[in-house]
């Protein structure tokens, strides 16, 4: 229920988004999270509205756009929370909703509807501050749901070890259906997190992926959803769910966003 529920109301932030006009203050610029707002709170700034790679004859650049910033609509340190709710466009949406559709709906089971969206909104909060933490001085709008999903997909990890995936592996130009392991499936997902925000030799900037928003999300979510399993709070498993031979199906195997 509460993950449908967090579903729908990222879709309605989304129908809003995609109302407005563009230009200065819009709802990514007022309440996504600026880690140059909340590292030097109250100083003006230019932020950075465009990145783009241009070939010049220095060879490639990375160009950005920017402007003076519109204020926050909420306090900075709200800009945490409130930036998981938008998306920057119709693939970074629906790529993370399938996500939370696929993964969601038995860790909330495990959880409790209360306790489910405490977790959802606390990990949503700690992948904003690792992102923060690995980037303090951007000027760029951090949004997506993509490290609360990734808290979500950590408990799963550590709750389902025995559950399947059904996921499309492109293999060159050919796209095969594999059947993995869910720990397997979700490892990978994580090195690849891992080593993408450790070895890139670009800036978040000029990759618009906040690789060390979905390391914190993750990394919190396997460490809660273990600790809360070794004190033994948990609702147990859904009888109705064999999670030995339970399997998910995802259909992308990349992360993507603009941002987080």
């Amino acid at each position: 229920m509460v993950n449908y529920t967090i579903i729908a109301v990222c879709a309605i932030c989304f129908f809003v988004q995609m109302q407005e006009q563009p230009g200065q203050g819009s709802l990514v610029e007022r309440l996504g999270m600026i880690p140059f707002r909340l590292t030097h709170p109250g100083e003006p700034f230019e932020m950075v509205t465009d990145v783009r790679r241009v070939m010049t004859p220095q060879g490639m650049q990375v160009v950005r756009d920017v402007r003076p910033a519109a204020p926050s609509a909420v306090p900075a340190a709200f800009t945490l929370l409130t930036c998981i709710f938008l998306h920057g466009g119709w693939m970074h949406f629906l790529g993370n909703m399938w996500f939370l559709y696929i993964f969601g709906d038995n860790v909330e089971d495990r959880f409790g509807h209360v306790g489910y969206l405490i977790f959802y909104l606390l990990a949503g909060v700690a992948a904003s501050l690792s992102h923060l933490l690995s980037d303090p001085g951007s000027t760029i709008p951090t949004i997506g749901a993509s490290g609360a999903i990734a808290g979500v997909m950590g408990a799963y990890f550590v709750w389902y070890p025995h559950a399947r995936v059904q996921a499309l592996i492109p293999i060159f130009f050919i796209l095969q259906i594999a059947i993995l392991p869910a720990p397997l499936f979700l490892g990978v997902w994580f090195l690849l997190q891992f080593f993408q925000g450790t070895l890139s030799t670009v800036s978040t900037a000029s990759t618009g992926v906040a690789w060390w928003a979905h390391i914190g999300g993750f990394a919190i979510g396997a460490a809660v959803a273990w600790l809360l399993g070794k004190m033994g709070v948990l609702r147990p498993r859904n009888a109705m769910v064999r999670p030995d031979t339970d399997r998910t199906r995802v259909y992308r195997v990349r992360r993507h966003g603009n941002r987080l």
